[in-house]
């Protein structure tokens, strides 16, 4: 009966741990699996014209030839936009009118005087010609349709005036024709609405198509090209044409998001038809296709992580994770050694393990500012280094933040060996220094191992410890242990504290996170196969 309840007990429990590990397997699952889809997203996607170019001026990567050919059927799209906007913008700006109608003037009075024109002639059509010119003024200035076409109808009467006939004065004509037939679908006593609406809907362009050809270069990188990817298009594609607001009902009641056409705003005029026009070719617009961006791995990136790759973000985690390990590693087996060999339970003993165990529970920012204090303004400045985060002071802090998983781990694995292995050492006349060297700690190195793997993950995940420490958002590759670097968890979080841009590039974010993931992997399972082979080793085998 004894033995058919202990039998029973041994299948609930070997029950209840093979469930518990498929429920950690799915947890996990659950966890990294949309994280790393997300991430595979800043490589594998749908890119567009501007991904191209961006590729081609950055990293001279592509096919100039073929990129040309494209770029010139999307310029055959895109100059429609362009035009339209420039012609509305022209009709609502009377500043700009005025001034083009001032210009004109000008020039007319030069010609005037190349011609060797004089006395009385010379006054009556400069007088005339400013009268042309002061009525578009007036009428540029003007929300009145009448007396607009009043004076459009008088400055048009002197069109084919042969005083006037290939002169510059032509072109008051053309601002005249061009004013009077664009108004008919202007209300005018709306164009500082109009001017701010248009505004806004050209920096949404912008930011779909890159700035405007006509326009100067701007200095930004990520200022230069539209959107890279059609996920990103599709979504400023959705801002250009809805139009979102807050509004309140009544006083006291919270605010509704209403969404509206943001074609309306423009209802009736050249702009309108526009939004259609954009969305039905959007595709010959932007030329999708699909890209795998592998590049990313080995690519810098602009500053704010915009476009480019993580390398410098890959060997900044390594630099450090190493850095630190260098240290964890002996401080933690000598200081495990001294725990698990010490045959006395004294008062030093019983301090040192509080301090430990008070340490791990220590929260990772406190430890930054540990870092800060002691490491960056304080030791480094003492042995004559420069008083500002680096690699070492960042290696050395994330060292103090893993000690007290590297001590344990490696506490229990000395603890861990047989006895027997110790006294055959010294009935053999090995001293204990030898025989901690020689047969105690290879045969706790699989434990060891372990602690080190853990410390590996944990090293390089930390951001907070780094922060004041080590860790810079955009800088060159470092030269030196003495020189701040970029790290994968940093990148991420410079990314998600930047509200505006974590809104336009989420796939960076997620690329970094899954990057950082794949990398504490790697580490992982090269530590798990060194571990594998000493116990092999060790077995015999």
């Amino acid at each position: 009966m004894r033995f058919f309840i202990r039998h029973i007990t041994d299948k609930i429990f070997t029950i209840l741990t093979v469930l518990s590990v498929i429920m950690l397997v799915a947890i996990l699952a659950v966890i990294l699996v949309p994280m790393l889809r997300k991430g595979l997203s800043a490589i594998v996607f749908n890119g567009t014209i501007e991904f191209r170019k961006m590729q081609l001026d950055l990293f001279s990567r592509g096919d100039i030839d073929e990129l040309k050919n494209e770029d010139i059927r999307s310029r055959l799209y895109r100059n429609k936009i362009y035009e339209t906007i420039e012609s509305f913008k022209q009709n609502i700006d009377s500043e700009t009118l005025s001034d083009k109608a001032g210009v004109i003037y000008r020039n007319f009075g030069k010609e005037l005087q190349r011609k060797n024109i004089k006395g009385a002639e010379y006054q009556k059509l400069r007088s005339l010609s400013r009268e042309l010119r002061d009525k578009l003024q007036a009428v540029f200035k003007s929300s009145d349709k009448k007396f607009i076409q009043e004076n459009i109808s008088d400055v048009l009467k002197f069109k084919n005036d042969i005083a006037f006939k290939d002169t510059s004065i032509d072109g008051l004509f053309v601002l005249a024709e061009d004013f009077a037939s664009d108004i008919e679908h202007i209300d005018l006593s709306r164009r500082q609405q109009y001017a701010a609406s248009l505004k806004e809907l050209e920096n949404i362009i912008t930011k779909l198509l890159g700035p405007n050809p006509s326009l100067p270069v701007p200095a930004l990188k990520m200022d230069r090209y539209g959107a890279t990817r059609r996920d990103i298009a599709e979504k400023l594609l959705n801002r250009l044409l809805w139009l979102e607001q807050w509004q309140q009902d009544s006083p006291g009641k919270p605010m509704k998001r209403v969404i509206t056409p943001r074609a309306e705003l423009f209802a009736g005029t050249e702009i309108e038809p526009l939004f259609n026009y954009i969305r039905e070719n959007l595709d010959e617009i932007l030329v999708f296709k699909p890209a795998f961006y592998w590049q990313y791995f080995i690519d810098d990136s602009t500053p704010g992580h915009y476009f480019g790759g993580v390398w410098p973000e890959i060997l900044g985690t390594v630099f450090l994770t190493l850095a630190a390990m260098i240290f964890v590693f002996p401080i933690g087996i000598i200081s495990a050694a001294y725990l698990a060999q010490c045959q006395s339970d004294n008062l030093i003993i019983k301090i040192i393990r509080m301090a430990i165990n008070t340490l791990a529970g220590v929260p990772s920012i406190v430890f930054g500012l540990f870092g800060l204090a002691f490491f960056v303004l304080y030791l480094m400045p003492l042995f004559g280094g420069p008083s500002k985060p680096c690699i070492l002071t960042a290696a050395l802090t994330l060292a103090v933040l893993t000690l007290p998983v590297m001590i344990r781990a490696s506490e229990e694995a000395i603890r861990s060996v047989p006895q027997s292995y110790v006294e055959a050492s010294l009935g053999l006349g090995a001293g204990k220094l030898t025989t901690f060297i020689s047969v105690i700690l290879p045969a706790a190195m699989p434990g060891i191992l372990t602690g080190i793997i853990l410390s590996v993950s944990r090293v390089a995940g930390e951001t907070a410890p780094i922060l004041f420490t080590g860790a810079i958002a955009f800088g060159p590759t470092p030269k030196s242990i003495f020189d701040p670097t970029r790290t994968l968890s940093y990148g991420s979080y410079d990314i998600a504290i930047g509200d505006k841009l974590a809104a336009l590039v989420p796939h960076n974010q997620y690329g970094m996170v899954a990057t950082l993931i794949m990398l504490v992997f790697c580490l992982n399972i090269a530590a798990i196969i060194m571990r594998a082979k000493i116990s092999r080793k060790l077995k015999g085998h």
